[in-house]
């Protein structure tokens, strides 16, 4: 019978192997172990993570059995590098320690398959040939794509792996105010982003007090907190199996589903915007509704963001914490074209409008037009909000609020995407920033 190894003809077909351990004896033992089978043969050999990364660039094995623990570059680093540098290599990770944290970081990095220390020549055997035929689909994709053009690489790339190349416009949706309806409109403005063929992302980032799932009725089974442990190393597979998806086909990323529990983000700030960074150009549109607490978590979003979406209420108090906002984005030197401002809850019986700042005059004090008035419609939100479904989703879109809502959609759709399109085919992964204060420069302290 002809092995895993052989090909259609009978003949045998044979697997090359890159050995890295920092044992020579380990290295020397599984080459005698693999030249016992005529379908294996071992072309490098060497004793640290970094020369196995360099050794896979330069002799391209179909099988890499790499040691994790190693000095200079455990092997699950020395794995990631080669997954992205050598993606017609299989990494097979090794070690003595076999427990579940390990296997799972290994899989992370892109390893294909783990073995325990020491190894039985059969389980070697038989994972090789597996792990070999297993990766079959990705050597031969990559081999013909390699003399493509960059256009038609990318997307045999994205159907091949799950990774795509979308514009990834972060829109973050803030008030410095309270109970003003930032969820809402988060909420909404993200369903209404929804067109065929347009990916968006929902992200809770009230790390303590979120309300989108309450808003969605989503189940808070996974969270954000499950990706901040493997934020260097995330893997789209992964963030798809934490984001939770609403029945109208929007994908949520929830925040904690209790406030105690938002310490491993408090004490890491900047882990949201690095996740969204990481996942960006999987999606088109990503909306971040955001807590009303000027913290470095906060800051961090609004540094990524292609727009700020910042809320107000027609009222003094809302308005003048809004210029606060908008001051210390002067302060900061943001990009003041990002800014759009959306009026919520404005009455429209006259009665009520007495007691209101106008648009003219809130327009005239923060130097900033109005985007969007959104009428006042207490009993539509909390009929939304019990149903778990969208404003957008259940009324007709020719009526308020749903038609504000639209606008707000619309307009940013037609704002963002016309230079995603035009620049879709040589963008790259939108790279991470990082803050252009430190903390107590940002706030002015000492």
């Amino acid at each position: 019978m002809a092995k895993a190894g052989a090909n259609p003809s009978g003949e045998v077909e044979q697997i090359t192997v890159l050995l890295v351990d920092d044992i020579a004896e380990t290295r020397e033992s599984i080459r005698k172990l693999l030249s016992f089978e005529p379908d294996f043969k071992v072309i490098g050999s060497v004793g640290t993570g970094k020369e196995g990364v360099e050794a896979a660039k330069q002799l391209k094995p179909s099988i890499i059995i790499m040691d994790i623990n190693m000095p200079d570059m455990d092997g699950i680093q020395a794995t990631s590098l080669i997954n992205q540098a050598v993606p017609t290599a299989a990494v097979i990770i090794m070690s003595v320690q076999n427990d579940q944290d390990y296997l799972r970081r290994a899989m992370l990095a892109g390893a294909r398959n783990f073995l325990s220390k020491p190894v039985m020549p059969d389980e070697l055997y038989n994972t090789i040939r597996t792990v070999y035929k297993q990766h079959q689909t990705y050597r031969e994709t990559f081999t013909q794509i390699k003399e493509g053009g960059a256009v038609e690489q990318k997307k045999a790339v994205a159907a091949m792996t799950g990774v795509e190349d979308r514009p990834g416009h972060i829109i973050v949706v803030y008030s410095p105010q309270g109970g003003v309806g930032s969820t809402t409109i988060a909420t909404n403005l993200a369903s209404g982003l929804m067109k065929e063929g347009v990916r968006v992302l929902l992200v809770d980032s009230d790390v303590q007090f979120g309300d989108v799932g309450v808003y969605l009725n989503l189940p808070a089974q996974t969270s954000m907190l499950d990706l901040v442990d493997t934020v260097s190393d995330l893997d789209i597979d992964l963030f798809d199996k934490i984001v939770v998806s609403h029945e109208s086909g929007l994908k949520v990323l929830l925040g904690p589903t209790r406030p105690e529990m938002a310490d491993p983000i408090v004490q890491n700030p900047a882990v949201i915007s690095q996740i969204i960074q990481k996942i960006a150009n999987n999606y088109d549109f990503i909306v971040v509704d955001t807590a009303r607490h000027l913290d470095d978590i906060v800051l961090s979003l609004f540094e990524i963001a292609a727009k700020i979406v910042l809320v107000s209420l027609p009222t003094l108090a809302s308005v003048k914490n809004t210029k606060y906002v908008l001051d210390l984005f002067d302060q900061l030197g943001f990009d003041a074209s990002r800014n759009m401002l959306v009026l919520n809850r404005v009455p429209t019986d006259k009665n009520s409008q007495k007691f209101m700042v106008s648009t003219e005059r809130i327009e005239k004090f923060l130097k900033l037009p109005v985007t969007l008035s959104i009428p006042t419609d207490d009993v539509t939100v909390l009929q939304s909000m019990s149903k778990g479904v969208p404003i957008v989703a259940q009324r007709d879109r020719s009526k308020s609020p749903v038609r504000e809502f639209m606008q707000l959609a619309d307009q940013l759709h037609a704002t963002l995407m016309p230079e995603s399109v035009d620049q879709s085919a040589d963008k790259d992964k939108p790279e991470e920033k990082k803050s252009r204060l430190p903390l107590n420069l940002r706030f002015g302290k000492a």
